[in-house]
């Protein structure tokens, strides 16, 4: 697993995480919801792209 991955997602979490403490303390609850889950849409997408490698990789070792 590649540092840089690491960094992604971290940078991810911090940049919802203030934009979701924002939009909360403007009193706009919902939006800050919908912020939220898109964080955690794109950080599953990116993990999922990972696995894919992850299987891919494996199939190539094993010559399946």
């Amino acid at each position: 697993m590649d540092i840089d991955l690491i960094f992604k997602i971290a940078a991810i979490g911090i940049i919802v995480a203030v934009l979701n403490q924002l939009l909360v303390r403007s009193g706009r609850e919902e939006q800050a919801f919908m912020v939220t889950l898109a964080g955690l849409i794109i950080v599953m997408m990116v993990m999922v792209q990972q696995i894919n490698d992850l299987f891919a990789l494996t199939k190539a070792l094993f010559h399946f």
